[in-house]
């Protein structure tokens, strides 16, 4: 009865935050091996969104169905890209799972892909992390099992050859592994990822815009970007809070090649589970992000404001893309930020013009 009743409870929420609930397909019996007593469908979001927390305090088997969907989509204003995707979005849908759950991972490749893909999860303990087990050509599906053994935040991506291709065309995102006991309740949860992106043309030249193998292999990457293009986290597709509210942003870098500093203008992390483990340090203002890597971090947002998330690499955010907006509203709070409280001139030091004019 209170199984059913937090099953209930977790599709009411996820309802109403328009992202659906897992949903329990079939409650098996209990194997006296150990085995999961439940079977439900994850529920997968495209970015920013994270999907509700497990909330459950047992194993179970879930069932992941992923698309490996290839299509145009902006790059940038004027600019469009052959993206590569999974579940049709860059980067790819977010997964979230509980330590114990017993994963039945299946992949399907779009009938109208022109090329083979497959996955390699790096929360997975097994050969090519399901890479091999999951080579997938058009028009077909392909399935794997693996039981989630360590909590972490996780990258996963494409690993057919040639796999920096794959990856650089988007075929990356996040699955997280929640500790049995969950993680601590915050306010608001967000999927932000960084990804580089090689394109025949120069930053901005319009159009449809070729991938660059030499430029690839040279790191000299045409855009670096939150979430798989320009903008993605800004305007009217800010993030959005409230003045009080505690944040997490499980943070990605899917590369292939640069390694990010992300940093919130603004903002101290409170909390930084370096590299998506288990382990946190407190109070810091940038984290590096590898390729191929992660990190949670989490803080409160004290002021209202326009926090800007950046790859401190700076050219990166003003030339290439790597900017968004976290836009908190609310009331400010002079004691902890003023804002702008004077502007004028100074007087200038005595003697100062003749000594410029050389005499």
């Amino acid at each position: 009865m209170i199984r059913a009743s937090r099953n209930l409870l977790q599709y009411a929420l996820a309802v109403a935050l328009g992202i659906g609930a897992p949903v329990v397909v079939g409650a098996a019996a209990h194997d006296a091996s150990g085995a999961p007593t439940q079977t439900i469908n994850a529920v997968l979001t495209a970015p920013p969104m994270v999907p509700p927390p497990t909330n459950r305090n047992a194993p179970a088997k879930v069932l992941v169905e992923l698309e490996v969907i290839e299509k145009e989509m902006r790059l940038a204003d004027g600019v469009t890209y052959n993206f590569w995707t999974f579940g049709g979005t860059v980067p790819g849908s977010f997964i979230r799972v509980r330590q114990g759950d017993t994963v039945e991972f299946k992949l399907k490749n779009a009938h109208d892909s022109h090329m083979p893909h497959n996955i390699d999860l790096h929360a997975v303990s097994g050969q090519g992390g399901g890479a091999e087990a999951t080579f997938t050509l058009p028009g077909h599906q392909t399935q794997f099992t693996f039981k989630a053994l360590n909590p972490g935040l996780y990258v996963y991506h494409c690993a057919t050859p040639p796999v920096g291709m794959h990856i650089a065309n988007g075929m990356y995102g996040l699955i997280l592994v929640e500790p049995p006991e969950g993680l601590p309740k915050v306010d608001k949860e967000f999927y932000v990822m960084q990804g580089d992106f090689y394109t025949e043309g120069k930053h901005g030249e319009p159009g449809l815009q070729p991938f660059s193998l030499e430029k690839a292999i040279d790191e000299h990457p045409t855009y670096v970007v939150f979430n798989g293009s320009e903008g993605a986290l800004t305007g009217d597709n800010a993030l959005q809070a409230k003045a009080g509210e505690t944040i997490r942003m499980y943070v990605g870098n899917g590369g292939p090649n640069l390694v990010s500093s992300f940093h919130v203008i603004g903002e101290i992390f409170d909390k930084v589970y370096t590299e998506g483990g288990s382990k946190y340090q407190e109070n810091v203002q940038t984290t590096l992000v590898p390729a191929g890597g992660s990190a949670i971090v989490e803080f409160k947002a004290d002021v209202p404001g326009n926090f800007v998330l950046v790859d401190h690499s700076i050219f990166r955010t003003f030339h290439k893309g790597t900017l968004g907006i976290l836009k908190v509203t609310g009331d400010k709070n002079p004691a902890i930020y003023s804002g702008q409280q004077s502007e004028g001139e100074y007087p200038e030091p005595a003697g100062a013009k003749a000594k410029a004019k050389g005499h």
